[in-house]
């Protein structure tokens, strides 16, 4: 191909995919501007409560497995 056809193409193509890239931050979690964005699921009030919910619940979980580990393991589990 020419190169008076070649370079202007590569050139609009680069600058296509620049604007797209700075139109596209949602994929990294965060908005994207305006027209074009959205607020991300994860960062809505009811997502938000529901994995604090989620997270406080596997908290206890967890704590309470550790007690009963600890529990077991003591000088009474040793005797029997």
């Amino acid at each position: 191909m020419l190169d008076r056809l070649t370079l202007p193409l590569i050139v609009a193509a680069a600058a296509a995919v620049t604007l797209l890239a700075m139109q596209w931050p949602q994929g990294y979690g965060a908005r994207s501007i305006a027209p074009f964005g959205h607020i991300p699921v994860q960062q809505t009030p009811e997502m938000k409560a529901t994995m604090k919910l989620e997270y406080d619940q596997a908290m206890r979980r967890q704590a309470e497995a550790a007690k009963a580990i600890a529990g077991t393991s003591g000088p009474a589990a040793a005797a029997q």
